[in-house]
C-alpha cells in the first residue's frame, strides 16, 4: 500500500452514537465526504469504506440520508455509519475506555428510554480525528485520549498564547519539552495545522477582519490561523474557536485582548472600538 498523507478532514468530540452507530459529518467538511469512487454520494446513496486505526482496517458506511424535500437539499445528511456489535465500534469502544465507562455509568442512573444526550465533563472528553487517504474511500483514523488531553493541558500550562501559536501555523517545536509532552504537542500541533491550513484556503488566505491578501504582490501568502479563545485555556482547536487573520490583526489582538462577540461576529476592545468580520465563511 502506498504512503498516507494525513490531510485533515474532520475532528469528532467522542459521544455515545459514537460507540453505538455512527455519527454525522457536519455541513462544512461534507465536500470531503460527499465524494467517493470518483463520483458525488447522490442523496440517498450508501457506499462502503475503509477506515484504518492503529493499522488495522475496518469497513463501515458513508451514507447521504435522504430527508423530506420540503425541508430542502441542505437537509441531507452525509454520515459515517456501523452497528454497535462492528469491530469498528468495538476498537473504538476499547480505544476510548475511559469516555465509553462514563457514559454507560451516566446513561445507567437515567430513567429507561431516556435519549438525554450525555455530555463529557472536561477531564472525560476524548478526540476521534479523521484523516483522508490518497483513496477516496479510506479514511485514517487517530485518537486523543483524555489521558492525552491531561499531559497536553499540563504541557501547555503558563506558555504564552502567541508562542504556542507560533508552533501551530509555522511548526517551531519546544526544545524543552519531555519526550511525552513533546508527543502531545505534535499531535495537536499537526492536527491544528491541517484545520488552520484548510480553513486559509477557504478564505484564500485572506484575513477576516481586514479582507487584505498580504503578500500577493511578492507572489507569498502571509495568514495565520488564530485561537478565539486561547488554547492555552481552552484546547480547543476546532475550526470554530479558530480566525485566519493577517499578521498585523494578530499582534493588535494579542496586544490588546479584545473580547469576541460570537453573536454580532465582530471584536470589541476596551476604548469602545468594534471591528465586525468582513469575511466568514464558517462561524455559525
Amino acid at each position: 500500500m502506498k504512503s498516507i498523507p494525513d490531510e485533515y478532514v474532520y475532528k469528532k468530540e467522542v459521544d455515545w452514537s459514537l460507540f453505538k452507530d455512527g455519527f454525522a459529518i457536519p455541513k462544512e467538511h461534507q465536500v470531503v465526504f460527499g465524494q467517493v469512487a470518483g463520483r458525488l454520494l447522490e442523496r440517498g446513496d450508501t457506499q462502503t469504506i475503509s477506515l484504518i486505526l492503529d493499522g488495522k482496517t475496518y469497513k463501515a458506511k458513508l451514507t447521504n440520508q435522504k430527508i423530506d424535500a420540503k425541508f430542502g437539499p441542505h437537509a441531507d445528511k452525509i454520515q459515517i455509519r456501523y452497528n454497535k456489535n462492528d469491530e469498528i465500534a468495538q476498537a473504538l469502544r476499547d480505544s476510548f475506555r475511559r469516555s465509553y465507562a462514563y457514559i454507560c455509568e451516566m446513561k445507567a442512573q437515567q430513567e429507561k428510554g431516556s435519549k438525554k444526550h450525555i455530555k463529557l465533563p472536561d477531564e472525560y472528553k476524548e478526540y476521534l480525528a479523521i484523516y483522508t487517504t490518497e483513496y477516496d474511500d479510506t479514511y485514517v483514523l487517530e485518537t486523543i485520549g483524555s489521558l492525552d488531553m491531561d499531559v497536553l493541558r499540563t504541557t501547555v500550562s503558563g506558555q504564552s498564547e502567541r508562542v504556542l501559536e507560533a508552533q501551530f501555523n509555522f511548526d517551531t517545536t519546544d526544545d524543552t519539552a519531555g519526550l511525552r509532552e513533546k508527543e502531545q504537542i505534535v499531535k495537536i500541533r499537526k492536527l491544528n495545522k491541517k484545520i488552520g491550513d484548510n480553513l486559509k484556503r477557504l478564505y484564500g488566505y485572506k484575513c477576516q477582519i481586514c479582507g487584505k491578501l498580504v503578500g500577493e504582490e511578492y507572489g507569498s501568502h502571509v495568514v495565520e490561523a488564530h485561537h478565539i479563545d486561547y488554547f492555552v485555556r481552552s484546547l480547543n482547536n476546532d475550526a470554530n474557536n479558530q480566525l485566519i487573520v493577517c499578521p498585523n490583526h494578530h499582534s493588535i489582538i494579542h496586544d490588546v485582548d479584545p473580547v469576541f462577540d460570537r453573536k454580532h461576529l465582530l471584536y470589541r476592545y476596551d476604548n469602545g472600538f468594534e471591528e465586525k468580520l468582513l469575511l466568514n465563511k464558517h462561524l455559525y
